[in-house]
């Protein structure tokens, strides 16, 4: 265990981004990148290239080196829009795959998260997951507002 939160969280986003990977491959073939790109797109889409980099953090070229094979393995299509834009979507067979996956995936975190060594912790609060969540989104809150920037 680490003594800096620091690293505690790296090491936490670590495991968990390596779980969902090899869930993700045993399960259902796919990577946990590819699912990740395929997410955002459920997400947000039909969105065009520099919409999708910006949303996952990325460089358009990132994003553009990898739609070819996307649309080549038929998980989006990709279209002209105006002002030379290319506009991205998921193909239906996509979107089952990110809804059943995310719902999986979701599934097995959540079933993380009630361990009891967790719900002891939570217990004045109700549901661990819940109130997990609600103070993980307060962190994403207060590290937007602090943006070093």
């Amino acid at each position: 265990m680490a003594e800096r939160i620091t690293v505690t969280i790296h090491e936490l986003v670590a495991e968990l981004d390596g779980y969902a990977d090899q869930y993700l491959r045993a399960q259902h073939g796919v990577s946990y990148s590819q699912f990740v790109f395929l997410a955002a797109l459920r997400e947000r889409g039909p969105i065009d290239m520099t919409g999708l980099a910006r949303c996952l953090g990325v460089t358009k070229v990132a994003v553009s080196k990898r739609v070819p094979g996307l649309v080549a393995e038929g998980w989006i299509t990709s279209s002209p829009a105006s002002n030379r834009r290319i506009l991205l979507s998921l193909t239906d067979r996509a979107v089952e795959l990110v809804d059943a996956a995310g719902g999986e995936l979701d599934a097995a975190f959540t079933d993380v998260f009630e361990d009891p060594r967790i719900v002891e912790d939570a217990a004045d609060t109700g549901s661990a997951v819940t109130e997990l969540n609600r103070q993980l989104n307060t962190l994403v809150t207060i590290i937007r507002e602090k943006d070093p920037k």
